[in-house]
């Protein structure tokens, strides 16, 4: 299907990758893994042509079409949900303008008998026959049902896509990719921006995709779920296996321990020969044994340890000074964008010291609360900030922030202070960057990369509260411990917005949910949240909603409905308390991954379980609607 043969990417003369080669096929589902920076993000940009290959080749079948989502999407304004979607149907709205120019030039012409205007219709008719073949007459159906598929209502199909938040312009992409018929997808962080939900329906799509896919993330649970290979680039080489992430980890780690072992015996064995050698030097009846033994040693293949890459940024948050008791205040928030109505009526105060997760779908305002409490948009009612309160804010967006054309050095001394300007290159090593990595433009580096930066500056600012945004957004697995540990030993008063549920775990006292406009405050963690909310399962939600629904009208009267009505009755009781069961044993697994994530996947077949009561879980619920309409037409 596709085939990368012998490609190096080099900048400045030093070599991102070199010579690494590999082939896709049907079914191959890649997690493109690796440190930020290592080139992930440019090995997709490569395969998909954005960026000409300047040493190697890539090589795949004509028919083969390719479907790229990027880090970063870049809409264009002034375009509706439907028109953006539109965009994926590239060859019928060529010949819609077509159409449109041909019928034009008719409704103009007079010279109905000409050859010309003949040509004119032959030209139309094949243009129209093609329109039709290609789905010309569906899209907009086909369109319609995708969008609303992935969450979006019919109101929202004539908004304008600035109006929505980062998560729900990714559905849009991802709504495009859907359309459009794509052979192989490049994922470039698909989940950054998107909610559990989201995620669950990527994974469920993914699963179900019979192409192939390249995805890059730092999301373990979601490579775990979804790949059945893994391509790790680490110091220039690849390292290509046909296994799932987690199990990946494994085996390198098993390959690692051998490759230490046979170098060890191998340099004892070296040792020794050298040894000999020196002995017989000194003896003339020996010379000729040393000679050979010399020459024996020259032909020893050196074993040579796989590259590790084990460097780590060193982060923590200093508070600054103690401010009052009262950190924030506010009282009827509101807030709308256009006709959009995000936040209405919200009062809530946070307290020094308090760790809180804004938690709730895209959309629902979290963000928009956050630029409120720093001032950085307009709104109703009043937030006002506590005695000594000193935020520092990390956006979601971090490109935003940041001027591209600027050096990293540059970046920094324009934030630093007198006080700690001494102290910028001395940061910038603490996040990896070091030696003429400080003089980079911001515009090349990754996303992750662009993160670290941001970390970096937010250090040189003094701050007694932080307000965190979306933070692990395209950060490597190892610089997401490292801020999470970070955070954890933080002395000041944190607010965090996250969808990385593993993230959040420890990392707050109090959860504030957003909703239909307000906020809902839950006392404890992100796991007591769940628990209360009973979102552990998100199926466990669908069947809590659908019995809400489920009418309760007295039956009627005649012996053979009540007997149909009593068998129903007692069928679906069976099937919940067989669902209930179900239910808490995926509970039950979900707490052993989360609680010991690289113990637990080494269980035996534990994924296949874990997927296959998921299976039944969903059969079972199946059941259930079947019954629970049969009771409903009695009932009803």
């Amino acid at each position: 299907m596709l085939s990368v043969q012998n490609v190096s990417v080099s900048f400045g003369g030093e070599y991102l990758f070199r010579d690494i080669s590999f082939r896709l096929g049907p079914g191959n589902r890649v997690g493109l893994v690796g440190k930020n920076g290592a080139g992930k993000s440019t090995l997709l940009h490569l395969i998909a042509r954005d960026t000409p290959v300047s040493e190697g080749s890539i090589s795949q079948e004509k028919i083969v079409q390719l479907g790229f989502l990027k880090q970063d999407i870049d809409f264009d304004y002034g375009r509706t949900v439907l028109e953006e979607a539109y965009q994926a149907f590239t060859e019928i709205k060529a010949l819609e303008q077509q159409m449109e120019d041909i019928n034009l030039g008719l409704t103009t012409r007079t010279d109905y008998e000409s050859d010309s205007y003949n040509e004119l219709i032959v030209q139309l008719n094949e243009v129209t026959e093609r329109y039709e073949i290609i789905g010309g007459y569906n899209y907009q159906g086909t369109t319609e049902r995708i969008l609303q598929g992935l969450g979006f209502s019919s109101s929202d199909f004539n908004k304008q896509t600035d109006t929505f938040s980062g998560g729900w312009r990714m559905r849009i992409e991802l709504a495009k990719l859907l359309l459009q018929p794509n052979d192989i997808l490049l994922l470039d962080e698909p989940t950054n921006h998107l909610d559990i939900e989201s995620i669950i329906w990527l994974e469920e799509f993914l699963k179900k995709y019979r192409g192939a896919v390249v995805l890059v993330s730092h999301d373990k649970m979601f490579l775990d779920q979804v790949t059945n290979r893994t391509i790790e680039i680490v110091g220039g080489r690849i390292y290509d296996y046909n296994k799932p992430y987690s199990k990946y980890m494994i085996l390198r780690e098993e390959i690692l321990t051998q490759q230490r072992a046979a170098q060890k015996n191998q340099e004892k064995q070296i040792q020794q020969t050298e040894k000999l050698i020196e002995r017989f030097k000194a003896k003339a009846s020996k010379a000729t044994m040393a000679k050979s033994l010399i020459k024996k040693l020259d032909k020893i293949d050196r074993i040579e340890l796989d590259v590790e890459d084990n460097r780590a940024m060193k982060l923590s948050f200093p508070v600054s000074q103690q401010p009052g008791k009262m950190i924030i205040e506010a009282e009827g928030i509101k807030k709308a964008y256009g006709e959009k109505m995000v936040l209405q009526g919200i009062d809530f105060e946070i307290a020094r010291g308090t760790k809180t997760a804004f938690v709730g779908q895209n959309g629902q305002g979290k963000s928009t609360l956050a630029k409120i409490i720093v001032n950085e948009i307009d709104y109703e009612g009043s937030c006002s900030l506590g005695y000594n309160v000193i935020v520092g804010y990390f956006a979601q967006n971090q490109a935003e922030y940041l001027d591209g054309d600027l050096t990293l050095l540059e970046t920094m001394q324009n934030a630093a202070t007198d006080v700690n300007r001494s102290r910028v290159r001395d940061i910038l090593g603490s996040f990896l960057f070091r030696g003429d990595d400080v003089e980079k433009r911001v515009k090349v580096l990754s996303g992750g990369e662009r993160n670290r930066l941001a970390l970096a500056k937010l250090l040189l600012m003094p701050f007694n509260v932080l307000i965190m945004d979306e933070p692990t957004n395209h950060l490597d697995i190892d610089s997401k411990n490292v801020l999470k540990e970070a955070l954890r030993k933080f002395e000041g008063t944190l607010i965090l917005i996250s969808h990385d549920r593993d993230f959040l775990q420890g990392l707050s006292d109090r959860v504030l949910e957003f909703k239909d406009h307000k906020l809902k405050e839950y006392l404890g963690d992100i796991n007591l949240y769940l628990e209360q909310k009973n979102l552990d399962s998100l199926v466990a939600l669908e069947l809590k909603e659908k019995i809400k629904a489920k009418k309760t009208i007295i039956p009627k009267n005649d012996y053979e409905t009540q007997k149909k009505l009593k068998s129903l009755q007692n069928k679906q009781s069976k099937v919940e308390r067989e669902i209930g069961e179900l239910e808490r044993a995926i509970k039950t697994m979900d707490s052993e991954l989360e609680i010991n994530y690289e113990q637990t996947i080494l269980q035996p077949n534990f994924f296949e379980n874990y997927n296959g009561k998921k299976d039944q879980l969903a059969v079972l619920l199946k059941k259930w609607e079947v019954v629970a309409e049969e009771l409903m037409g009695i009932e009803g």
